[in-house]
């Protein structure tokens, strides 16, 4: 069984900074891709960031590319998503989640378990 588990959202001014963590339990972490997906107020959840099983690649949505850097450490089994000069329209509820290999994927489809999510709030 695979447990996620996010932290570190928070309520933010625009322009500030967050690091969101994610904690995954079991021993084939490093084997799979992580991913940060969000999900607004009356919106689809929408892929914001991925990285591969080693750590070397990653890509973002455009929206959050050149703010938000993702990275992990494979023997914590920990994903983080780095969060600056954060926008209102950043805000939502992020969620981690595991994919199904370890190369990196954007459809919600590629991703079999998630978290349950951490509440990020940007005040203007």
């Amino acid at each position: 069984q695979v447990q996620l588990i996010e932290s570190g959202g928070g309520l933010v001014q625009a322009g500030g900074s967050l690091r969101l963590s994610c904690a995954a339990s079991g021993r084939t972490f490093s084997s799979y891709a992580m991913g940060w997906f969000r999900q607004g107020p009356g919106k689809e959840r929408e892929f914001v960031a991925t990285i591969d099983w080693s750590g070397s690649i990653t890509y973002y949505a455009d929206s959050v590319r050149g703010r938000f850097t993702i990275s992990r450490d494979n023997a914590r089994n920990t994903v983080y998503l780095q969060m600056s000069s954060l926008e209102p329209e950043d805000a939502a509820v992020y969620y981690c989640a595991r994919g199904r290999a370890g190369s990196v994927r954007t459809a919600t489809s590629e991703y079999p378990y998630w978290g349950q999510g951490t509440q990020v709030t940007v005040s203007s």
